[in-house]
């Protein structure tokens, strides 16, 4: 034979041999790898990481929240030209293949072959890059890489090219927290896909094999050189002509970041929202992309946010320059480049920006803002009448505020002046509003603080301070529970307690004097604690705790003391306002309440709020222990509807046509807390604290259903004012965190009031006007100054009590005039 022959033959065996080997190789690794994979299926129901969106009750949105930016889009809505920058780029042969393109494999391993590199481009398909993004690790091996080329045929198989190419645009990472071409074009120009110009598609395109890197706001240079090349190879495929390509080329690069615009501004609220979705559905409520409709109305919103940062800038005011946050010391040479890296991380806060001093100048300051700008400070732009080069020197961070400049005269021409700014300061106190609807609970309007990026501290929902007067409310309510009423009479006198080591008490009234005998609406109109002490002792301590928290509040808040008379309890503004909602509500405890309705991506409703709501018209009046009296006489007088009223009283009509019955089978009814009728006199009582009371600063607001009473503590640690009118109730409560006093003679009055108004007066607007009607089982009586019940119809001060509280209003004790009233008087607190 011969040797070529030979030759021929072995050669022939080896490679027979070695092919035998290698496909023995290959179905070893198949069989080892295969049964291994995953099921393709999966990826017909797979959930992209999506943020989960909160939106205020009108839409707009509130706050987005999650790690990642995704958008998932649809195939059908991705533009044909944008398919095609992909298709260039990543895979030209992508809807040719089916699975691996064995092409780009041979070139690869040429590649491996004939290089020293240990990894090539080439060779791994759109399918491929799936199948790695889903279910593989970012590993180089031979196995990673037979296990992913096994996977893109399998997908092959069982998805069309469209589902996996829709799986590739959604999951690839484009860089700065931005999953899938929807969130990149918003994130990098602001655009929806079907927006996009030539030169935008093909930069995104660019992104996915060098998403941190070669972004064009990391990388401009880099990304301009990637995108020339996608442009180019878009001509090359004639996927647009030459004169496209050449002129999208000639396109400056000019990706910005466009965080998605938040709409409505309350990000106590948002808070709220993301720490309640986490406790219901895991962690995962912040990737599965959720709808969240909360009850927060906008303009109510904003208006809150407002009245907190005027009204404490106002208290801030009146209490002077309390120096600066901060100082630096600068070095000779530093500019304002460097000066703004200083700033870096020291926030605005509400409208005041950061800035630093770098100089001065006579009476001319100059500072550097944290966008590096530089701006100076005249004489008339310092604080409180004081010019900023008396109050900072150089090296001081400050805060200063933008003022509008004045509007453009009609016919002026030339340039806009430049923006103004003031000296200012972040206010020492806090402040906490909590607004809400008292029939059902829906919050309508919530802030926390001064400023969310200062501190997250929610005081609205997580401060306990002490309400002090503005828990005399509910007192008074547990009192009229033990037959006491608005017109009942308590003496304001020197008091003294004494525990059983002898230690001794002796409360006071704000203003250091005594009145003596006085009625309870009087007493409440003018916040007398005396009065307020002696009437806890009267109804006993347990019992009043006990009927206190069916307000909501929980029992073991209360103190166990006489001391709970003057509202040492340490509550929350929110749980304030939840009691006063039932004053206004007709005696019904609601539960706040602040997300509505949860979709998920798709928009199927998960979740739809169905709150209790107050409903007097139901058929459940009555008090929170028992029914009202029915009886047609009580105490003597007869009350039936054929009876004439006695000389001194007038009952409730009971003629009047009978209310159409309210269907309550698909409502869920709150919960009694307190008689309607008790509701009544407090609403009444509430509504005389404004008209001539403590809160009379409030009659600004020109309404006769406005009602609410003030609060203050001890050394004015605490401000509160707590009030309803029209729809809502709402709660103001003002403090500094570190407990220090507000200053000299910052009583609620002052100091939270006009917060309070500032706000109503917004919330108000076009709202009509809510009655207090008495309810069933009422009696209209006359009664003197002093309490005393009036005969006939000689005039007197007109009150509604409870039908059964007559016969103790006959009992009157006569304390005499004031002036004889008993000295200080002393018992034991055990």
């Amino acid at each position: 034979m011969p040797r070529f022959r030979r030759l021929l033959r072995w050669a022939l065996i080896a490679s027979a041999g070695l092919a035998l080997l290698g496909a023995i190789a290959l179905g070893t690794l198949y069989y080892l790898v295969a049964p291994k994979l995953p099921d393709v299926e999966t990826l017909r129901t797979v959930e992209m990481q999506e943020p989960m969106y909160v939106y205020a009750r009108d839409g707009r949105l509130m706050a987005l929240f999650g790690e990642t930016r995704r958008y998932p889009i649809s195939i059908q809505d991705v533009p044909d030209r944008l398919k095609q920058a992909f298709i260039s780029i990543e895979d030209a042969r992508f809807y040719k293949h089916h699975g691996v393109d064995f092409k780009g494999i041979g070139r690869a391993v040429w590649l491996l072959a004939t290089t020293d590199a240990r990894r090539v481009p080439g060779g791994s398909t759109i399918t491929q890059q799936v199948a790695r993004q889903f279910f593989l690790s970012n590993e180089y091996s031979y196995t990673r890489k037979l296990a992913e080329m096994l996977l893109a045929m399998r997908m092959e198989r069982e998805l069309s090219k469209d589902e996996i190419f829709e799986l590739y645009l959604n999951k690839s990472f484009f860089g700065n927290r931005a999953y899938g071409v929807g969130a990149a074009a918003e994130f990098y120009y602001g655009k929806k896909l079907g927006e996009l110009t030539l030169d935008e598609m093909a930069s995104l395109a660019g992104i996915p094999k060098f998403p941190s890197s070669g972004n064009p706001l990391s990388n401009p240079e880099r990304a301009k050189e990637r995108r020339d090349y996608i442009l180019q190879r878009m001509a090359d495929l004639r996927y647009v002509s030459q004169a496209e390509a050449d002129q999208a080329k000639a396109a400056p690069m000019h990706a910005t970041p466009h965080e998605r615009p938040v709409e409505v501004y309350a990000p106590y609220v948002a808070e709220m929202v993301r720490q309640e979705m986490v406790a219901r559905y895991g962690a995962e409520a912040l990737t599965r992309g959720y709808h969240v409709t909360t009850t927060i109305d906008p303009v109510l919103q904003v208006a809150a946010d407002q009245a907190i940062r005027d009204g404490l800038s106002v208290y801030d005011r009146r209490h002077g320059w309390h120096g600066v946050e901060q100082h630096f010391d600068l070095a000779a040479g530093e500019d304002a480049a460097t000066l703004r890296n200083r700033l870096r991380g020291i926030p605005a806060q509400a409208s005041l920006l950061p800035a630093i001093v770098t100089g001065s100048n006579g009476s001319q300051v100059q500072l550097v803002l944290a966008d590096g700008s530089e701006i100076e400070l005249g004489p008339n732009q310092g604080f409180g009448g004081r010019s900023p080069a008396s109050l900072v020197k150089r090296g001081d961070l400050v805060r200063v505020l933008r003022t509008d400049p004045p509007p453009a005269k009609p016919g002026q021409t030339g340039p806009m002046p430049a923006p103004a700014y003031r000296l200012d300061q972040i206010p020492q106190a806090q402040a906490a509003l909590v607004s809400l609807e008292p029939g059902n609970g829906a919050l309508r309007a919530l802030s926390g603080g001064y400023s969310f990026a200062g501190a997250k501290f929610n005081r609205a929902t997580q401060a306990r301070r002490q309400p002090g007067s503005s828990f005399k409310p509910f007192l008074y309510a547990a009192s009229f529970e033990r037959g006491f009423n608005p017109a009942s009479v308590v003496l304001d006198a020197p008091v003294v307690f004494k525990d059983r080591r002898g230690h001794i008490w002796r409360p006071q009234n704000d203003s250091g004097n005594f009145a003596g005998p006085m009625r309870l609406r009087e007493a409440m109109v003018q916040s007398r604690n005396l009065v307020s002490v002696r009437l806890l002792d009267a109804i006993g301590v347990d019992y009043a705790r006990k009927y206190i928290s069916h307000f909501g509040f929980d029992e073991a808040e209360l103190p166990p003391n006489l001391s709970m008379s003057l509202g040492t309890a340490s509550l929350t503004p929110i749980s304030v306002a939840r009691g006063f909602a039932a004053f206004a509500n007709g005696g019904f405890r609601i539960t706040p309440w602040f997300i509505d309705e949860v979709k998920d991506r798709e928009g199927a409703v998960v979740f739809k709020e169905k709150p209790a709501i107050a409903c007097p018209a139901c058929g459940n009046a009555g008090s929170a222990n028992r029914a009202v009296q029915t009886s047609t006489v009580v105490d003597g007088f007869n009350l039936g509807p054929d009876a004439a009223p006695a000389a001194a009283t007038e009952s409730k009509p009971k003629d009047e046509p009978k209310k159409a019955e309210i269907d309550t089978s698909n409502l869920v009814l709150a919960p009694r807390a307190i008689d309607n009728r008790i509701a009544y006199q407090i609403n009444s009582m509430l509504r005389d604290v404004v008209l001539r009371g403590t809160g009379t600063a409030a009659k600004v607001l020109e309404r006769e259903d406005v009602g609410g009473k003030t609060g203050s503590t001890n050394d004015h640690r605490d401000a509160w004012f707590s009030g309803f009118g029209g729809p809502y109730v709402t709660t103001v409560w003002v403090g500094r965190d570190n407990y220090k006093s507000l200053g000299y003679r910052e009583y609620g009055g002052k100091a939270a009031l006009p917060i309070w108004i500032d706000y109503m007066r917004v919330a108000l607007k076009d709202q009509p006007i809510s009655p207090n009607e008495p309810p069933e089982g009422m009696v209209k009586v006359s009664v003197s100054a002093s309490g005393a019940l009036v005969p006939g119809e000689g005039g007197g001060i007109v009150e509604w009590v409870k039908a059964e509280d007559l016969e103790r209003m006959q009992s009157y004790v006569d304390y005499g005039p004031a002036e004889t009233a008993p000295a200080e008087e002393e018992f034991d607190i055990f």
